[in-house]
Formats: structure tokens, C-alpha cells, sequence
């Protein structure tokens, strides 16, 4: 193969993997991304870290899942309805300000030495209240900036943003906290917040409401619930969802208490799996991003079965070496899993019901960990953190074999996106 036609192959596969970022204002928007989930991650790690220092319990971490998912629980089906009646970026513009003053009041806590485990709580309940309301409006933005062709590349290209983030924050809260202190990381994402702000004050699409047709909130709810139990894509793929992301997506619980009872490597230990599961979701992203015209079902359902194996597989673990290699994995088999899922969602989704929808994708995607990390926290209390993996596991594969065994006709749905009309 000659220089020419080989440069030729490699400018058309970036065109392809990059496609959506043609659009001006989802570059601003793809920028705006990078800060947020890079400092998200970073008090993430960090807050995690705090909870358990202050507590040495593991079931104290799953209480701090709890305490920022039940929101979700709560709100997010009334989230759905202020994101299709209001302006997604004036919503995204308020989650922000609201962001910088959880960070900064987290911060001042920390710093002044006063911090008690029931701060921590009630500040990321908070952060729950904020993401219930700042997830679904950012998820039903992408089409308005980029349209619905390239609406599959969009979503891939934000997890790549989402999951490079998931090992650049753990990284750099690791030096953080080593070199300086715990309270300087809320404070760096209290102040990188700004520069989100910035990246949207360039964006010109509002994300306004397509329907004007506002019939009180127990109706607007109950439309969009029926839109999903009419659809057999898109009720199928949450009912898998709501599974997979209870029991399958409970690493950052899991994963240090693994890393100082299993492995013995403390902080270090922590970040560098946790930074790995990014890595691995990285990686993911970018092969999804890769193959962003085509949406099967069989692909969330194969990932659902190899999460589970790779769970189970964790229980028989103790080389730090495999133990990074099935982090990697377990990263990047849940992000396709997940990218996979929100394009057959969206795809499948009427404009006037995106804002309910994609509340409900949600609700089911951040709003169902409660019940995971409460699960995983009370196993590992009990039964160590090798359990809480293994659990886990058996779980998934148990109750996605039982939904397809009920609804066998979903495997052979699908979607292609040159055949896609509304």
C-alpha cells in the first residue's frame, strides 16, 4: 500500500470518528465537556476517598452512592418535563452556578478541618439535585447541535470526553491529594467550573422545547411513559439498562475497599484501577465512535454477558497486574454497553418526548445505583470486596437471562442510520 492511499485511509477514518465535531457549536459544546467531567472526577475521587478516611466502613460508601443517586430516583421524571418546557443551555448555564457553590462550600468544609461524614452526605445529595436536571438536558442538546445524522457520533465522541475523564480525574486528584491536600481538588473544580460557563456563552442554540403543548405535569409524565412501554426498544433496552447499571456499574464503590483489603495498595492503589476503568472506557468510546451508524441490540446484551463473566472473574483475583487488565475491560465493556443503549434510545425517540425520555435514560442509568451501591456495600461488609464483584455478577447474568427469555424478539432489533426517519 502506497504513503498516499494510506494517508488517504487514515484522514477518512478521522473524518468518520470525528464527524460530528464539523458542527461549530458542539465543538464549543465537546470543549465545554472535557473541564466538566475532567473536575467532576477529580471531586468525585476525592470526595469517595474522604468518605471512607472519615469512616473506615464500606458501607459508609455505598451510603454515599445512595445519598447521590436517590435524587434521581425522585426528580427525574419531573427533570424530564423542566428540560422539554425550558431552554436546555439556560438549564445547563443554573446546573453550573449550582456546581461551582457545592464544590466551593465542600472546599471551605475540608480546608478549615470541620468536615464531618454528614457534610459530605447532604453536599452530594446536592450534586445529585443538580445532575437529575443537568444530565437529560445536555443528553437532549446533542441533536440540536448536530442533527440526527451524526447524533450517534455525537454521543460516542461525549463518552470519549466522559470516559478520559474518568482516568484523567482520578490521576490528578491522586497528585493532588498527595502533594497538597484533600480540600484543594473541590476547590479546583469549583474554579474549572468557570471555564464551562465560558465554553457555553459561544453556543447560540438555546435546546428550546419543541411542543408548546404543555397539559400539567401527571399528564406530561404519564405521556411519556406510555411513548416508552409502546416501544419495545426503547422499554427493553432500559428494563436491560436497569439491571446492568444496579448491579454492573458499582465499581467506584467496590474498587477501593479491593484495593486496600485485597491488593493492599491504599490511595495509589485506588486511583490507579480507577483511572484504569477509564482508560479502558476510552478506549470503548472511541471504537463506538468508530461504527456510529450502526445501533444493534445484540451488542448491549453481549456486553451484559461479559460484565457479568468479568465480575465473577474479579473473585478469583489477587495480582495487581490481571487486576488492571480486567479494569480495563470492565471500562470498556460498559461504555459500549451504554453508548449502544443511548443511541437505540434516542433513535427510537419522538423530538417532543426527548426531554422525558431521556430523563427516564436517567433515572435509570444514574438514578438505579442506590440499590447497587447499597447492595455491593452491605455484601463487602459482610463478605469482602471480592463478593461485592462476584455478586454483582451473578446478579446481572441471572435477571438479563430471565428479561430474554420473556421478550426473545429484542435481539433482532435494530437500527441503521441511513434508514432512520423519524
Amino acid at each position: 500500500m502506497s504513503k498516499d492511499n494510506l494517508l488517504s485511509k487514515v484522514v477518512n477514518r478521522a473524518k468518520k470518528t470525528f464527524s460530528s465535531l464539523k458542527h461549530m457549536e458542539f465543538r464549543y459544546f465537546w470543549f465545554g465537556q472535557i473541564i466538566s467531567w475532567t473536575r467532576t472526577w477529580i471531586q468525585r475521587t476525592a470526595q469517595v476517598w474522604l468518605a471512607y478516611t472519615l469512616t473506615n466502613s464500606p458501607f459508609a460508601l455505598g451510603l454515599l452512592g445512595v445519598f447521590q443517586f436517590v435524587p434521581m430516583l425522585l426528580f427525574s421524571l419531573f427533570a424530564g418535563i423542566i428540560v422539554d418546557r425550558f431552554s436546555k443551555k439556560k438549564l445547563i448555564v443554573i446546573t453550573q452556578i449550582g456546581f461551582i457553590i457545592q464544590a466551593f462550600t465542600l472546599f471551605l468544609l475540608s480546608w478549615s478541618g470541620y468536615v464531618e461524614f454528614w457534610h459530605v452526605l447532604v453536599l452530594t445529595a446536592v450534586f445529585g439535585c443538580l445532575q437529575t436536571v443537568d444530565i437529560p438536558a445536555r443528553q437532549s442538546w446533542y441533536i440540536d447541535l448536530v442533527g440526527k445524522t451524526d447524533l450517534p457520533n455525537a454521543i460516542s465522541l461525549n463518552s470519549t470526553v466522559t470516559q478520559m475523564a474518568k482516568f484523567t480525574g482520578p490521576m490528578l486528584a491522586g497528585i493532588i491529594m498527595a502533594k497538597y491536600d484533600i480540600a484543594i481538588c473541590f476547590l479546583v473544580n469549583s474554579v474549572s467550573t468557570f471555564t464551562v460557563l465560558i465554553s457555553l456563552f459561544f453556543i447560540k442554540s438555546q435546546g428550546s422545547p419543541k411542543s408548546k403543548d404543555q397539559k400539567g405535569v401527571g399528564r406530561d409524565i404519564q405521556e411519556g411513559l406510555k411513548h416508552i412501554i409502546g416501544n419495545v426498544r426503547l422499554r427493553t433496552t432500559l428494563l436491560i439498562m436497569a439491571i446492568f447499571c444496579t448491579f454492573a456499574m458499582n465499581t467506584q464503590v467496590i474498587i477501593p475497599v479491593f484495593a486496600d483489603t485485597v491488593l493492599q495498595l491504599g490511595v495509589d492503589g485506588y486511583t490507579i484501577l480507577l483511572s484504569t476503568t477509564g482508560i479502558g472506557a476510552f478506549t470503548g468510546a472511541l471504537y463506538m465512535a468508530n461504527r456510529a451508524g450502526s445501533v444493534n441490540s445484540k451488542q448491549i446484551v453481549i456486553d451484559t454477558v461479559i460484565m457479568s463473566v468479568l465480575h465473577i472473574s474479579v473473585a478469583f483475583v489477587k495480582s495487581y497486574l490481571l487486576s488492571i487488565v480486567l479494569m480495563f475491560m470492565l471500562g470498556f465493556f460498559s461504555i459500549t454497553f451504554l453508548n449502544m443503549s443511548n443511541a437505540i434510545i434516542q433513535t427510537n425517540t419522538s423530538d417532543s418526548y426527548r426531554g422525558r425520555v431521556m430523563s427516564v435514560y436517567t433515572l435509570v442509568n444514574q438514578g438505579s445505583h442506590p440499590l447497587g451501591n447499597a447492595f455491593a456495600g452491605t455484601i463487602m461488609e459482610y463478605y469482602g470486596a471480592k463478593m461485592g464483584f462476584a455478586g454483582c455478577g451473578v446478579i446481572v447474568l441471572g435477571l438479563t437471562g430471565i428479561l430474554l427469555f420473556l421478550t426473545p424478539m429484542f435481539i433482532n432489533t435494530g437500527y441503521n442510520n441511513k434508514n432512520y426517519s423519524r
